[in-house]
C-alpha cells in the first residue's frame, strides 16, 4: 500500500495554509480570518480539519481563526522525541508569540483538550482564556482511570493496552480504515454515525494517518502518559498541574461520549479557580465539533467574546 504524502492536509478552502517555525520545530497551521486570535487544537486521530466548521464560523465573527497541525500530526514536523504534554504544550505556546500575537483563545479537543488545560497551567501569559471538547484535566482523568474501574478504566482501555504495545498500534492505525471506523463509530453519537459527514471525515483521517510517521507520533502522547507516571518527568507534570487554573474555562462535552466520560469530565471544574462553565451537549458524542458544529461554534464566539 503506497503511504500518502503531507499534500493530502492541505484542503482547499477559504483559508491560508502555512508554516510557522515554534519550539524548534515547523508547525503547519491553516488561517482564515482576522481579530483576536482563536487557536485550534485537534485531537487524535484528527488533524486541522476537525475544525473546518468553526475556522470559518470563528473568521466570519471577527476573529483570527488558527487550526494547527499538532507536532507529529498531518503537515507538521514529527520529530524522534517531544510528545510529551509539556513540550506540546510549549510548542503552541511559542506558535502564540510566532504569530505575532500576545495571547490567544486556547480551543482543544481530546489530545488538544489535554494540552489547553496544560498551556493554561504552564503558559498562562499567552492564554486568555480555554475551551476544552471531549477532554478532562489531566489530573481528573489520572483519577478516574485510576479509581473509576468499571468507567473511564475501561473507556480508557484503547489508551491502557493497545496503544502502549510496540507497533501494534501503528500497524492498526495504518493497515485500513477499520480500526478507524470502529473507534469513530464507537465514540460518535448517533445522530451522527454513518452519515455522509461522519464517512468523509474517517477517510481523510484514515489517509493523514498514513503519512509517515504519525501513527506512530500520535501514539507516543498516550505510550508517554502512561510510561512516565512513576518518572522524574511524570511526577514533575503532575505538580505544575495541581495549582488551580487561573484562566476562563469553558468545558463542551458530548452527553455520549464513550472516550471521555462525562462524569470524568465535569469532575475537571474542582481543578479551576477562575471563571467555569460546563455545557453538556445533548445527542453528542467525542466529537462535538464534527457532531454539532453550529452549537460548538455558537459557543466558541460567545466564550470568545467574553476576554
Amino acid at each position: 500500500m503506497n503511504r500518502p504524502d503531507e499534500s493530502v492536509v492541505l484542503i482547499d478552502g477559504p483559508w491560508t495554509h502555512r508554516t510557522i517555525r515554534a519550539n524548534g520545530i515547523a508547525l503547519h497551521v491553516t488561517e482564515a480570518g482576522t481579530g483576536p486570535l482563536v487557536l485550534l487544537l485537534h485531537g487524535m486521530p484528527t488533524f486541522w480539519w476537525t475544525w473546518s466548521a468553526q475556522l470559518l464560523d470563528l473568521a466570519d465573527a471577527g476573529y483570527r481563526a488558527v487550526a494547527v497541525d499538532l507536532r507529529g500530526y498531518g503537515a507538521s514536523d514529527k520529530p524522534p522525541r517531544g510528545y510529551d504534554a509539556t513540550t506540546m504544550a510549549a510548542d503552541i505556546a511559542q506558535l502564540v508569540t510566532a504569530l505575532g500575537e500576545r495571547d490567544a483563545v486556547v480551543v482543544g479537543h481530546d489530545v488538544g483538550g489535554l494540552l489547553a488545560w496544560t498551556m493554561a497551567a504552564q503558559h498562562p501569559q499567552v492564554v486568555r482564556r480555554i475551551a476544552v471538547l471531549g477532554a478532562a484535566h489531566p489530573l481528573r482523568l489520572r483519577q478516574a482511570v485510576l479509581y473509576d474501574r468499571k468507567g473511564q478504566r475501561h473507556a480508557s482501555a484503547y489508551a491502557l493496552g493497545t496503544f502502549q504495545v510496540p507497533r501494534l498500534g501503528e500497524r492498526l492505525l495504518t493497515q485500513d480504515s477499520l480500526f478507524l471506523e470502529r473507534l469513530f463509530d464507537t465514540w460518535s453519537g448517533p445522530l451522527w454515525r454513518g452519515t455522509p459527514s461522519q464517512l468523509t471525515a474517517i477517510s481523510r483521517y484514515a489517509e493523514a494517518m498514513r503519512i509517515h510517521p504519525v501513527a506512530h507520533c500520535s501514539l507516543e502522547f498516550f505510550r508517554w502518559m502512561v510510561r512516565s507516571l512513576p518518572r522524574p518527568d511524570g511526577r514533575a507534570y503532575a505538580r505544575s498541574m495541581r495549582q488551580p487554573i487561573g484562566t476562563p474555562v469553558l468545558q463542551l462535552h458530548g452527553e455520549l461520549d464513550r472516550c471521555v466520560l462525562p462524569s470524568t469530565a465535569q469532575g475537571s471544574s474542582r481543578h479551576v479557580s477562575a471563571d467555569y462553565e460546563w455545557r453538556l451537549l445533548a445527542g453528542v458524542g467525542h466529537f462535538p465539533q464534527h457532531e454539532s458544529p453550529e452549537r460548538v461554534s455558537d459557543e466558541l464566539i460567545r466564550w470568545a467574546k467574553l476576554g
